[in-house]
């Protein structure tokens, strides 16, 4: 597997914490940020959490493609006996 760049700020990369999915530049996992987001946590302060090394762009990316992978991928989410 070879670097891939999933948007503009977030790439997955096998040399980079396993290839987890991470923000372009740093050590920082997507999840991490994305559980950050669903508690709420305000953006301004989640950027700072993460020293401004990530932004709210790159928030908002996250959030933009977990969202079109939500529906990308609903049908098999539901056939497969999801939780409601």
């Amino acid at each position: 597997m070879k670097r891939v760049a999933l948007g503009r700020y977030i790439v997955v990369d096998p040399k980079i914490c396993h290839g987890k999915v991470t923000f372009r530049g740093t050590r920082v996992f997507v999840s991490d940020v994305l559980e950050q987001v669903a508690t709420g946590m305000d953006w301004d302060a989640i950027s700072a959490e993460w020293n401004g090394s990530v932004s709210k762009a790159a928030i908002a990316e996250a959030v933009r493609l977990a969202s079109e992978a939500l529906f990308a991928y609903k049908d098999e989410l539901v056939k497969d006996g999801a939780r409601a």
